[in-house]
């Protein structure tokens, strides 16, 4: 029988785990204490945009592609994009939450006929 909250115990584990994979943890980042030595140069910045851009349509394609459940699941982690207990809210998580709505509700325009 499949597990009635798949989001909740997946975010669980990544949070018991410290987002571990089958080969183990991943290695914790440092702390940084400082910002950057050099920020990036534009065409860094332009080239992380475009790999955005085709991240998000991507995700779109996918997700058109995918089935009710899919979609009701990928809101439903939407949801779940809250800082941290004790955290403060800030305004990138909120539009992080917005943005996957954005990107289903998209994927639901492409949406074709079903079998």
């Amino acid at each position: 029988m499949p597990d009635p909250n798949p989001p909740e115990k997946a975010l669980a584990r990544w949070d018991d785990e410290g987002g571990a994979e089958p080969d183990g943890p991943q290695l914790v980042a440092p702390e940084r204490l400082s910002t950057p030595a050099v920020a990036p140069s534009a065409a860094e910045w332009a080239e992380m945009h475009t790999r955005v851009i085709a991240l998000e349509t991507l995700i779109v394609a996918l997700l058109a592609t995918g089935t009710e459940q899919q979609r009701t699941m990928a809101r439903e982690m939407a949801g779940l994009i809250t800082p941290r207990p004790g955290a403060t809210p800030h305004r990138l998580t909120v539009h992080a939450a917005h943005r996957m709505g954005d990107l289903i509700d998209r994927a639901e325009r492409y949406e074709g006929p079903r079998d």
